[in-house]
């Protein structure tokens, strides 16, 4: 039995934060809990008023679980998410037949303008899970329910507020940090606030989250945030921040509650092997017979082989330089791309007519999982942070902090898990100098990670931003970050300022 959660409206989309918070939770997002592949089907006109809400235990759990529900919308898993944070990179591009959504190609050139309405709807989607969460931390406590679940509750809504800064500090820098839902018009229209502030708060709230958050769920609470969840995040944020030792205590706290590196890489994605031994966090997806409006992850449908029924959209496929960066042999090249004219390990034929020659495969949700009227691979849950990526962040910390021996062996379990049974292939490191090492580490997260949108901004923290995508058109002291919303900075009275050269 799986924690799985049921948004039962579609995605209010183009809303400032401002307009959002006006609007408030009860208006806009109900939804129910249940055990695996059974919701509660709550009709839309079941809502409660807003009026009688934050009374109850019910209404923290309801308020609470609308914030996971929020996580697998449009703004936050689809076009936006993979156009902000992978497109850009040199491992995907845009897809899909040439004439087909060009605007893509804007930000795979890096030609993009603060005008593009998709950079409104990533940012859109964040503030929206921020204020989901802003509601939970300003109403849950005055609530007379139990004080453990409450406590519970609002870390876990810290932890999702933390991650969905750590997500636009990323894309734009400097943001608005706000940690309470608006009281009056006042309070709406805020600056932004440098992201050096922001990341301090990225980090308490992770911390406090840390603090509180068990390491692990009964089955039907199965994909909740947890405390190995807000540690390994914490872990990532601040090797974001170059806080190697940071990063190597709190990667040594993950190690040690238990996880596990799945055996077989390629059917650590598929949906019967969701929250596994390696999943620190995942944004749960659901269909749910009946009720497709539920049922609304894209995830899967936007990057899905496009021209098949069961398959997608065929958007941010793999690159040949994706395709040419894995070592001779490595299985995890055939688990990540799915080619065209090949036959899955599930038994689906990738037919040579379709458009694109190469489909991100760790999205892909095999063909007979398909229900007419319901998005392809709506099943699918999103993989956001894996052990894999743990033992690499401890790797890449222990090089940096002079303990060349801790650092391999961390980053040869990753390779170990990869090669399995075939030792004829992917040795293990054995180079203990700092430079060497460091350049099979930042390897090894390409091949690793691809197509789960980090090696976007992996390169440019490493600072190699030039280096890697210079040939795209990236240009320093630019294109480390994208440009505000132009029409958020219209909203704003110009309060908002734009990043420097857009």
């Amino acid at each position: 039995m799986t924690f799985k959660i049921q948004h039962i409206m579609k995605t209010f989309k183009n809303i400032t934060l401002q307009r959002w918070c006006a609007i408030g939770l009860l208006s806009t997002v109900f939804m129910a809990t249940s055990c695996k592949k059974s919701f509660l089907d709550v009709p839309p006109q079941g809502q409660q008023p807003a009026t009688n809400f934050w009374e109850s235990e019910a209404d923290a759990t309801k308020a609470v679980n609308a914030i996971y529900a929020n996580l697998r919308t449009y703004n936050n898993t689809a076009f936006p998410a993979l156009i902000i944070e992978s497109v850009g990179s040199d491992e995907a591009e845009k897809g899909s037949a040439p004439s087909d959504a060009g605007y893509w190609n804007l930000f795979d050139t890096f030609t993009a303008t603060s005008t593009e309405g998709i950079l409104q709807d990533f940012w859109t989607g964040q503030y929206q899970n921020i204020n989901l969460c802003n509601q939970v931390l300003d109403n849950v406590p005055a609530i007379t329910m139990d004080e453990t679940l409450k406590a519970r509750y609002l870390a876990e809504a810290k932890f999702v507020r933390a991650y969905s800064y750590f997500r636009l500090v990323r894309a734009y820098g400097d943001v608005p940090l706000r940690l309470h839902v608006p009281k009056d018009a006042t309070e709406y229209n805020i600056p932004r606030t440098d992201k050096a502030s922001v990341y301090t708060q990225i980090e308490l709230d992770l911390t406090e989250a840390a603090a509180v958050l068990p390491a692990t769920y009964g089955a039907v609470d199965l994909g909740r945030a947890t405390k190995g969840a807000a540690l390994g995040m914490h872990a990532k944020v601040a090797l974001y921040q170059k806080k190697f030792t940071e990063v190597l205590t709190l990667t040594n706290q993950v190690i040690g509650l238990g996880y596990s590196l799945f055996p077989d890489f390629e059917k650590g994605f598929r949906t019967n092997n969701e929250n596994n031994s390696e999943s620190l966090f995942e944004v749960q997806a659901e269909l749910l017979p009946g009720n497709a409006d539920a049922s609304n992850s894209q995830y899967s449908q936007v990057q899905g082989a496009a021209g098949v029924i069961g398959g997608g959209w065929g958007f941010n496929v793999p690159t040949p330089v994706l395709d040419a960066a894995f070592e001779t042999g490595d299985p995890r090249r055939q688990a990540t791309i799915l080619y065209r004219g090949e036959t899955t390990p599930q038994g689906d034929l990738i037919p040579t007519s379709v458009v694109n020659p190469m489909y991100n495969q760790k999205s892909y949700v095999p063909f007979s999982m398909y229900v007419s009227g319901f998005n392809e691979g709506a099943q699918q849950n999103v993989r956001v942070l894996r052990f894999a990526d743990v033992l690499l962040m401890n790797a890449e910390a222990a090089n940096e902090t002079g303990n060349p021996s801790l650092a391999l062996t961390s980053l040869n379990k990753v390779r170990a898990r990869a090669r399995g049974a075939n030792t004829a292939i992917l040795p293990d490191v054995t180079t203990t100098e700092q430079a060497a090492l460091r350049t099979a580490i930042y390897k090894e997260r390409q091949v690793e990670l691809a197509m789960e949108s980090d090696r976007f901004f992996d390169v440019i923290r490493q600072g190699r931003g030039a280096e890697v995508f210079g040939v795209k058109g990236w240009k320093a002291n630019r294109n480390e970050i994208w440009p505000v919303p132009e029409i958020e900075i219209e909203r704003s009275g110009n309060l908002l300022t734009q990043n420097p050269g857009y």
